[in-house]
């Protein structure tokens, strides 16, 4: 019979690992959402990750087996240790990433922003309150 003492010892082991786990998913699926959104890669291998993030390729395997394993990416078909973002790891690693880079994504102080009205055709002519250099037909 294991005493509480025993279960308390082995506790902060199962933190540590649930805490790398947590790291790893995030970092995987940021990158892997910003390499498919920027027309990178749809699909990574682990090798090639393991690159991009500066990281061990047997631990970046590993913890797409597990992500795979979650439901968080799939193993292409057809080819050896492949993975692509499922729709759930596409939804998380989405948020991540907007949660992440929230301030370094949005339109910089003076820049128009999506929607902006200097954006529509029958406008062109007139200079944009934002940036006035950018005017189109300027």
């Amino acid at each position: 019979m294991t005493s509480t003492r025993d279960r308390a010892a082995a506790s902060p082991s199962r933190g540590a690992e649930a805490l790398e786990a947590l790291y790893w998913r995030t970092e995987i699926l940021q990158a892997m959402y910003w390499m498919r959104g920027e027309r990178l890669a749809a699909d990574v291998d682990p090798l090639e990750l393991a690159m991009f993030l500066a990281a061990p390729p047997a631990t970046v395997h590993a913890q797409l087996q597990r992500l795979a394993g979650d439901g968080y990416v799939d193993l292409v078909p057809g080819r050896l240790a492949r993975y692509a973002l499922s729709p759930l790891g596409a939804e998380e690693g989405g948020r991540s990433f907007r949660d992440e880079f929230d301030g370094l994504t949005r339109s910089g102080h003076g820049e128009c922003g999506p929607g902006c009205w200097c954006q529509d055709p029958k406008r062109a002519a007139d200079p944009c309150p934002g940036r006035t250099e950018l005017a189109r037909g300027a």
